[in-house]
């Protein structure tokens, strides 16, 4: 059983990552009794801790809202969590590595002596990408996200349509995504021409989500204006994002084009090259069946092919279309770029 001090420590982190606790349930958590966490809650309360107690058939707790705890007040596995987070805080893609080195010398510092060995045990290197996102735009855009106000912010993408390269873009942020090292945001442009379906009407409207990458926005003053938030199509921003990232116009993170193909090739020298979302099977004559996605059937038989090897495309026929067209496309690539051989005549000259 826990030391009555580290029991005391545990229910003071429960209590603080959740609104309300029933005295049952905190009693399982700590493995004791209901008396005993009873008896705990008022140690607490003489330490100077507000913690209401709730009514009801098994009763309860709170930890009151403005409580002042104090700092570092974690358990073991807490304090962990948060050094290696700073250890890794700079491939997160925001420019905050010198800031979090010195957050975790100072974390590292008051560690009891364990967690210290512990933390020094694991031998982190964070890699720092090429392209680092401003702390202060990130809490800008944050803050607007989380006010519903509208965000002005200037934007220069590598490459985009005429909207993207206005000099001044008006927008409704509705979530903030890291991924893949990258910062975005997710926005309803209300000036965007909207994304068309192919079985939708040709006519265009007027409005279209939006994602923009962090580090190329430049917020301009805050406009104060409020919005009424608009339902993300599918109701998961990260997955409606990740789908946009893969060239799919749903909310579905799924590739749009998925195919199968058999290479001449045993699984141990494909599986190192492929997709955590690809399916890599063994045949029984030791060859691959591999099933992978992409943006475009081209640019899936571009990746099929580039394992060098010979192949069987099983299916489905736009994979095989797109495979031929691009045999096409790189014999006439070929023929093109060949040297001319110069004439004699041309030689002597």
């Amino acid at each position: 059983m826990a030391s009555p001090s580290s029991r005391m420590l545990h229910l003071l982190s429960l209590l603080q990552v959740r609104r309300d606790w029933p005295g049952d349930v905190l009693a399982e958590r700590l493995g004791v009794s209901p008396r005993t966490v009873r008896r705990d809650i008022e140690r607490l309360r003489e330490l100077g801790y507000s913690i209401e107690s709730l009514r009801g058939p098994v009763g309860g707790y709170r930890l009151s809202s403005g409580s002042e705890l104090p700092p570092l007040l974690f358990d073991d596995d807490q304090a962990v969590a948060v050094a290696l987070a700073l250890a890794v805080a700079p491939a997160s893609g925001a420019d905050i590595a010198e800031a979090a080195a010195r957050s975790l010398a100072i974390v590292r510092q008051v560690m009891p002596s364990r967690l210290r060995h512990r933390v020094d045990a694991v031998d982190v290197r964070a890699s720092i990408g090429d392209v680092a996102v401003d702390p202060e735009v990130l809490v800008a855009v944050s803050q607007a996200v989380s006010a519903h106000e509208m965000l002005r912010f200037s934007y220069t993408p590598a490459w985009g349509t005429a909207e993207e390269h206005r000099p001044s873009l008006r927008v409704e942020p509705h979530a903030v995504i890291a991924r893949d090292g990258r910062w975005y945001l997710l926005a309803w442009n209300a000036d965007a021409q909207a994304d068309i379906d192919v079985d939708a009407p040709a006519e265009r409207t007027r409005g279209a989500w939006r994602t923009y990458r962090i580090d190329r926005i430049r917020p301009r003053n805050p406009t104060r204006l409020r919005f009424a938030p608009r339902p993300i199509p599918g109701g998961d921003p990260v997955a409606f994002v990740a789908a946009r990232s893969r060239g799919s116009s749903s909310s579905d993170a799924a590739w749009p084009c998925i195919g199968t193909v058999v290479l001449d090739l045993p699984p141990q020298r494909v599986a190192p090259f492929v997709d955590s979302d690809s399916r890599v099977e063994e045949r029984p004559d030791g060859r691959t069946i591999l099933t992978m996605g992409s943006w475009s059937w081209g640019a899936l038989a571009a990746r099929f092919a580039g394992f060098d090897a010979e192949l069987e495309i099983t299916g489905p026929d736009a994979l095989r279309d797109a495979a031929a067209q691009l045999g096409r496309r790189l014999l006439s690539g070929g023929r093109g770029s060949r040297p001319r051989r110069s004439s004699p005549a041309a030689a002597s000259d």
